[in-house]
C-alpha cells in the first residue's frame, strides 16, 4: 500500500510508526481506499448510566460504542443513582469502570449533593478521583451556590463544568422556542434560560478565578458572551455537539430522536456556533451521549425524555458536513475532538490512535451501534468517516470487519 493513501494528524507516532503500527496490528489497508490516522479521540461530556440506569446504557455498552467512534477517553457525567456526591458513592462507579471499561474514562463529582444544588457535595474528598465538578442535567440555580463550589474549586484546583439552565425561564417548553414550535403547537424552550445562566457565570468565574467550562452551548449569545469572558480574560471554556452544528429547528420531525437538552436552536444559532468554532470561541466538540430506552424514546416530542446518542457517528458527521465541504480543516476538527479536551482536562492518551476509512460513503444505521441506545437524529444521513480501527493502551480494542 502507498504512503499517501494514509493521512496522518496530531498523532504522536510518526509516520513510519504509524504504518508499522497498522501492520502490526493486523490491519491491511485496501490499496484503493484512503485512510485519516488521528490520536484517540476524547469526547468530556457523555453519560454510561451506571449505577443506577443499566437499562439504558452501561459502562461496557458505553466503552464499546466509544471505541467503535475512534474514542480512547470519555469523561462521564453524575446524573446517576447514587449521584457520585461522596467517596463511597463514586466508588461504586469506579468499581464499574475498573470492571467493564475498554478504555480510559474519567468520572464527573457532583457539585452539589444529589444534585439537588442545596448543598456542596464532597468535593474535597473526591477532588483527585475526579476529572472536574458538574450537576450536568441541571443548572445551579442558587448564585450564591454557585459562587460557593467555584471557590472551592479553585482552592482544590479543579474546572466546574455548567449545564446552563434557568428553570425560571423554561415555562414548560421541550423543543426551542421558534417557528417549528409556534407552528406544531409545541411549548418552547428559550435562548435565554441558557445564556442568562452563562452570563451570571462568567461574571462568577472572573470574580473568583475558577476554571470554568461551558457545556453544550446551543444559542447565538452564548457563543458571544464566550468571546467576550475569553477577550476580558476570564478562564472559560466551551464545548458544541454535532447536532447543533449542524441541524436546526427547522429539520425537528414528530420523533423522539430529534429531542435532546439544550434542543436544536434557530438556523442563525448554528451559524454563530459555526462561526465559534471557526474563530476559536467553541474549545471542543462533546456528543452528550445520552442513551434511553426505546420505549422512552418512542413518544413523540413531546413526551419523549431528552437525549440522544453521539459517541459512534461524532467524528464521521463532523467529517463530512465540515471538513469536506471546507468549513474547517481536518487539523482544526482534531484540536476541536481530540488536542483541547485533552489539554483542558488533564487527559493523557499516550501514544492511542483511530484510523478512519474516508473514500467510501455509508448510512449511519442505528441497529449496527455498539450502545444501548438507538436514538440518533442522524439516522439514514450519509457520512463518510468509519472508524475502521482503534488502538488504546497499545491493544486493539476495536476492528470493523464487516
Amino acid at each position: 500500500m502507498q504512503q499517501s493513501q494514509i493521512k496522518i494528524i496530531h498523532t504522536s507516532l510518526d509516520g513510519n510508526s504509524v504504518l508499522n503500527s497498522l501492520s502490526d496490528f493486523g490491519f491491511a489497508p485496501k490499496t484503493s481506499d484512503s485512510y485519516i490516522v488521528v490520536p484517540g479521540l476524547c469526547d468530556v461530556h457523555v453519560h454510561f448510566r451506571e449505577p443506577g440506569f443499566s437499562y439504558k446504557e452501561t459502562i461496557k455498552t458505553g466503552s464499546m460504542a466509544a471505541v467503535a467512534g475512534g474514542y480512547t477517553a470519555v469523561c462521564t457525567m453524575p446524573n446517576l443513582n447514587p449521584v457520585p456526591d461522596s467517596l463511597d458513592n463514586l466508588k461504586l462507579q469506579s468499581d464499574l469502570i475498573k470492571s467493564g471499561s475498554h478504555i480510559r474514562i474519567l468520572p464527573y463529582g457532583a457539585i452539589t449533593k444529589g444534585e439537588k444544588g442545596e448543598e456542596l457535595s464532597d468535593m474535597s474528598d473526591m477532588s483527585d478521583k475526579v476529572c472536574a465538578f458538574s450537576d450536568d442535567g441541571r443548572g445551579v440555580q442558587s448564585e450564591d451556590m454557585m459562587r460557593t463550589a467555584m471557590q472551592k474549586a479553585k482552592a482544590l484546583g479543579k474546572i466546574i463544568a455548567a449545564h446552563c439552565e434557568d428553570n425560571s425561564l423554561l415555562n414548560g417548553g421541550y423543543i426551542h422556542k421558534g417557528e417549528y414550535a409556534s407552528a406544531h403547537g409545541h411549548r418552547g424552550i428559550s435562548s435565554e434560560s441558557e445564556y442568562r445562566q452563562i452570563e451570571r457565570d462568567l461574571r462568577l468565574a472572573k470574580e473568583t478565578g475558577c476554571a470554568y467550562h461551558v457545556c453544550h452551548i446551543s444559542t447565538k449569545e452564548s457563543v458571544e458572551l464566550i468571546r467576550r469572558a475569553k477577550a476580558d480574560g476570564v478562564d472559560v471554556t466551551c464545548e458544541t455537539g454535532p447536532h447543533y452544528l449542524v441541524l436546526s429547528d427547522k429539520d425537528l420531525q414528530e420523533d423522539g430522536r430529534f429531542k435532546m437538552n439544550p434542543p436544536l436552536r434557530d438556523e442563525s444559532d448554528r451559524l454563530a456556533l459555526i462561526e465559534g468554532i471557526k474563530d476559536g470561541t467553541i474549545d471542543m466538540i462533546a456528543t452528550d451521549h445520552a442513551p434511553h430506552s426505546l420505549e422512552e424514546k418512542s413518544r413523540g416530542l413531546e413526551k419523549s425524555l431528552m437525549g440522544v446518542v453521539g459517541l459512534e457517528t461524532a467524528f464521521a458527521v463532523m467529517y463530512t458536513e465540515l471538513v469536506m465541504k471546507n468549513v474547517i480543516t481536518l487539523e482544526r476538527l482534531v484540536e476541536l475532538m481530540c488536542t483541547n479536551p485533552k489539554k483542558r482536562f488533564k487527559i493523557d492518551t499516550g501514544s492511542d490512535f483511530a484510523v478512519f476509512e474516508v473514500s467510501h460513503e455509508y448510512k449511519v444505521n442505528p441497529e449496527e451501534f455498539l450502545s444501548m441506545g438507538r436514538a440518533t437524529p442522524f439516522a439514514g444521513k450519509s457520512v463518510f468517516g468509519r472508524c475502521v480501527l482503534t488502538v488504546c493502551n497499545g491493544d486493539v480494542v476495536y476492528r470493523y470487519n464487516k
